[in-house]
């Protein structure tokens, strides 16, 4: 087979010349090929390109040469990236958010995601960005690139049907229905708080404003005019909750409500929200893709059946690309002593580290101290934000050292409470 000499460019979102603007269409119709979604239009364009310019989206490709069979605006892969924060335990960090990572069928193991994803990752180290992220399609691809699975995601089926009800809790306040569209500053305020109590979840891309307040429906790319917003306002009449949802249809005697948000400031709220959804008029059957691990409502309902967990799913992947930056902004359960020796075939993260955590806080430093455990960069990965113990990862394979030395990894980085992400990118 002929090798092809692919060309590697970027778009250009200040170029507005026609040639310009249909390598952008093009580009952006690869990526619904890869996604298996539908053609693009006018309008699907503008949503994109809003986003694009909030949140200053690197868009990078390759496409065939000019005169090669096939040549067009369309590339034969693409990824793109832009940087918001991550919530590490002790603070934010710089996160580097990729998306959008496709490859035409025709041109696979071509090496072309490869060099897209590690012209990424070598950017974010020059931007001196610590930490990288994506959530994945597939997850046998990406630990090649020291991506390891950090958070999962819990979905789940509430029947509100005669059989909803809650245990007695004190709500001070009252619940509001109000028009989605001019809620996003309440929306954004949520899951900004959010962000800063929960390890494991990612700062706010701009396309969730249009989808959260009825602007956009990703599936029908157009307006959603099903959307629904509904508020909780405390005793002095601020509000300090959210829930968002659609209604989704009839299945045989199933009246269904699609929630895609509830947030609180607190449990009397979180629980004030629960209680009006179940019992919106019309309905017996709501279904939510994001169970936060810490909500109360499976032991608050009087039949803890009446809700149903129907997957688990790992979520976000994370990369850890500045391992002493990253680790010192992470919690810690113990103070201790232990090295790590990383494995790292992309080099950013390889070396052996010792770590000292004094009163919770880490300092990390490169040693020539014999490694007392070591691991790979995927394995990192998720031991940042630590969704699973570190025995049970040595156990898996997924870390190497003797008794000893991954007892005292455990006892310094297993910690009581589940990293949870509620936004995809």
């Amino acid at each position: 087979m002929s090798q092809i000499d692919y060309v590697f460019d970027r778009l250009d979102p200040s170029d507005d010349s026609d040639a310009a603007q249909a390598r952008r269409t093009g580009w952006l119709q690869a990526v619904q090929h890869g996604f298996h979604q539908g053609a693009v239009d006018e309008e699907f364009v503008g949503f994109w390109q809003k986003h694009v310019a909030a949140d200053h989206v690197e868009c990078r490709g390759a496409w065939l040469p000019d005169g090669a069979y096939g040549a067009s605006d369309v590339p034969v892969a693409t990824t793109a990236w832009f940087d918001k924060t991550l919530s590490c335990g002790r603070g934010l960090l710089p996160l580097r958010m990729i998306t959008d990572v496709t490859t035409r069928p025709t041109h696979r193991r071509k090496g072309l995601v490869r060099r897209l994803m590690e012209d990424c990752l070598a950017d974010a180290v020059d931007a001196d960005v610590p930490l990288a992220a994506l959530t994945v399609s597939e997850a046998t691809i990406y630990g090649r690139w020291g991506f390891g699975a950090a958070t999962f995601y819990r979905t789940c089926e509430l029947d509100t049907g005669p059989r909803f009800g809650l245990r007695d809790f004190t709500d001070p306040g009252r619940v509001e229905l109000v028009d989605p569209a001019g809620t996003w500053p309440i929306v954004k305020r949520q899951l900004e708080l959010f962000q800063q109590r929960s390890r494991g979840m990612v700062g706010v891309p701009q396309f969730y404003e249009p989808i959260l307040t009825g602007g956009w429906h990703p599936q029908q790319k157009g307006p959603d005019k099903q959307l629904r917003t509904a508020v909780h306002l405390s005793a002095d009449q601020q509000v300090d909750g959210v829930a968002v949802y659609r209604f989704d249809g009839r299945d045989g005697d199933r009246r269904k409500v699609k929630l895609l948000l509830i947030l609180a400031e607190d449990t009397a709220a979180q629980l004030a929200l629960w209680d009006y959804l179940g019992h919106v008029d019309l309905v017996n059957h709501v279904s939510y893709d994001a169970l936060e691990p810490t909500d109360p409502l499976p032991w608050a309902l009087t039949d803890i059946n009446s809700l149903k967990e129907t997957g688990r799913t790992e979520f976000l992947w994370v990369r850890v690309l500045d391992v002493p930056r990253a680790l010192a902004a992470r919690s810690w359960a113990a103070d201790g002593e232990v090295v790590l020796e990383v494995d790292d075939a992309q080099g950013h993260a390889a070396g052996r580290w010792l770590v000292t955590v004094v009163d919770g806080t880490a300092t990390v430093e490169r040693t020539d101290r014999a490694g007392g455990v070591r691991l790979g960069a995927e394995a990192l990965g998720t031991l940042y934000l630590g969704p699973v113990g570190v025995r049970t990862l040595h156990a898996a394979g997924r870390i190497d050292g003797d008794d000893d030395a991954v007892a005292g990894l455990a006892a310094m980085a297993d910690l009581p409470d589940e990293p949870y992400n509620l936004l995809g990118f």
